[in-house]
């Protein structure tokens, strides 16, 4: 059973801070959004003690070890839309689903995409946080309300970050909107997006603490406002002025 999983496995070597190489993936995931085993790269190349020791926590509480020995595996469960379909109108569930049939996505190509050679998995509770914390990305682009266009995935990258101190979605959220502030001709609050993004995150309830099937039942507006999910405002101001500029925010340069 996980609960009886060591935190970090023997053999799991130490990771070292190599900034330069993950700068030079963040450069591929620049150049197409889709690759995402480049978030997983960087991941390697940005280790972080906050990380670490936050997720050393939380496996030893009695919610994290409650969630190993009781929640079904995450992606199959995200992955049953008729399952979540059948949970009322309104429901997290119902947004999900939507979200991920729009955009062509599903929780397992993400488990792919995180299983690229050179990308080492240990049979330990910290490898059990880091899925959980891959396996719910989508989500939070339904809780938080960001969009799947490149200042939407800066910004829940910076909302996550803040909730988990995870340094290269910290990375990424901010040498992305510096990327997309200096592709664009407008004067959308790109950085004020991401830093209300991240001062959200910091202040709500973590959604890696959340009961996943529980929470998809719920009105998708309740659960945020149980969690004390703010309003993407700056988000949505910086949708206006660009959308006023002429400019698609869904057709810009994606970073994630």
């Amino acid at each position: 059973m996980l609960s009886n999983a060591p935190f970090r496995a023997p053999d799991r070597p130490p990771q070292k801070l190599r900034p330069l190489k993950a700068f030079t993936h963040f450069r591929k995931l620049v150049a197409d959004k889709e690759d995402t085993a480049q978030v997983f790269y960087m991941a390697d190349c940005l280790p972080s003690r906050r990380y670490v020791n936050l997720a050393e926590r939380f496996c030893a509480s009695a919610l994290g070890q409650s969630l190993m020995t009781s929640e079904p595996y995450l992606p199959d469960i995200l992955d049953d839309h008729e399952t979540l379909l059948a949970m009322p109108e309104g429901s997290v569930a119902h947004a999900y689903v939507a979200f991920m049939r729009r955009e062509g996505l599903s929780a397992a190509g993400l488990v792919e995409a995180s299983a690229f050679p050179g990308i080492e998995r240990h049979p330990d509770q910290l490898q059990w946080f880091t899925d959980r914390l891959r396996d719910l990305h989508d989500l939070a682009h339904i809780l938080t309300g960001y969009g799947r266009d490149a200042l939407g995935e800066q910004c829940v990258l910076g909302f996550t970050s803040a909730q988990y101190h995870d340094l290269t979605e910290w990375f990424i959220a901010w040498i992305g909107a510096l990327e997309f502030q200096a592709s664009i001709k407008s004067d959308a609050p790109v950085f004020r997006a991401v830093g209300e993004a991240r001062r959200h995150g910091a202040a709500s309830a973590k959604i890696y603490e959340q009961d996943v099937r529980a929470l998809l039942a719920e009105p998708l507006e309740a659960a945020r406002a149980r969690m004390g999910i703010g309003r993407p405002t700056q988000y949505e101001n910086a949708h206006r002025r660009l959308r006023a500029k002429g400019l698609d925010p869904y057709a810009l340069l994606a970073a994630a």
